[in-house]
Parts: C-alpha cells; sequence; structure tokens
C-alpha cells in the first residue's frame, strides 16, 4: 500500500483536493514479527536526525522489506540488522553512523543497573504504539478516515481504486 500511495496517488492530492486532505502517516509494529520491530525503529531514527528524508527512507524499507523478514534476519544479532538498516537510510542521504548510535543495544547495565536500557528511539516507539493503540490500531495497513477506521480500504488497493475512493469520499 505504500508504495501504491508514494507513487500514484500521493503526487496528485494537493492538485486534486488541495486544502481538503491532510493525510498522516503512522508506523504500526507487527509484534508477531520480531524484525517489524527493528525496522521501525531504524525509521524512528532517521525521522530524528533527518525528518526530511522520513518517506525516501520509507520507500527504500518498503523496497527492501524482504531482506528484513524472520527468515532473513534469524542467524545475526539484532546490533548486526540495526547495521544493515543503517547502512540502508545512508542510501538516502541520512548518517549511516548517527543513524546506528541511535538504534545500537549496549552490553552492560545501565547506570541504574537495568538490563532493559532499550536504545535512542525506545521512547519514540513507545508513543507510537501508545497512539495506535488509542486509535483502534491492531493490523496494518489500517485505514483511517475523519478519525474512523475504513474497513473498505485494504492493502491491495490499486492507484486507480484509491483515486475512485477520494473522488467519492473527500468533499
Amino acid at each position: 500500500m505504500f508504495l501504491t500511495l508514494s507513487t500514484d496517488v500521493l503526487p496528485s492530492l494537493p492538485r486534486k483536493y488541495p486544502g481538503k486532505l491532510q493525510l498522516i502517516f503512522r508506523q504500526q509494529i507487527q509484534p508477531w514479527h520480531p524484525s517489524s520491530t527493528l525496522v521501525h525503529e531504524s525509521a524512528a531514527a532517521v525521522l530524528r536526525l533527518a525528518p526530511q528524508k522520513f518517506w525516501d527512507y520509507s520507500k527504500i524499507l518498503f523496497e527492501h522489506q524482504k531482506e528484513f523478514f524472520d527468515v532473513n534476519v534469524v542467524k545475526e544479532t539484532r546490533n548486526e540488522t540495526y547495521k544493515r538498516l543503517a547502512k540502508l537510510a545512508s542510501e538516502v542521504g541520512v548518517e549511516e553512523k548517527g543513524v546506528y548510535d541511535l538504534l545500537e543495544i549496549q552490553d552492560k547495565p545501565g547506570e541504574d543497573g537495568s538490563l532493559n536500557t532499550g536504545n535512542g528511539v525506545t521512547d519514540d516507539l513507545k508513543v507510537m504504539v501508545k497512539v495506535n493503540r488509542l486509535l483502534g490500531v491492531h493490523v496494518t495497513p489500517t485505514v483511517l478516515f475523519n478519525g474512523v477506521v475504513e474497513n473498505s480500504i485494504s492493502s491491495s488497493f490499486t492507484g486507480e481504486q484509491w483515486q475512485e475512493w477520494l473522488k467519492k469520499n473527500v468533499k
């Protein structure tokens, strides 16, 4: 859906619906895919370091998503996956080291002795999860229109179907 929206739908929105439509893209972690958390953390790091590159990074993530599916990360450590994600971020002009520095998990306890220290974007991820829970988002993709879950839109929507739906619903 992201690739369809970003290539077939979003470019025409300002012209077709000036001042009538606002798109809010929210990340939704799929906890049944453990690497989903790592991918979303990398996007949060990019958002923090170079917000203007977030869409480009999201696009490249979707283009490379299979590289981060369960069977392709199972034999690497979490930090090794983070290194690959940081390298991917560098392909859209975000500093690789900066991304990795926000993502890296330390191998020693925190100053207070805690063992689940998280990383530089853990708090960002907590906010994402809380917001999506409040909105009733449980699966991806989920589309909300005027704040209400719109179940008629599916992940298989084509650009043409999006254009038809928008024409019918945006007044």
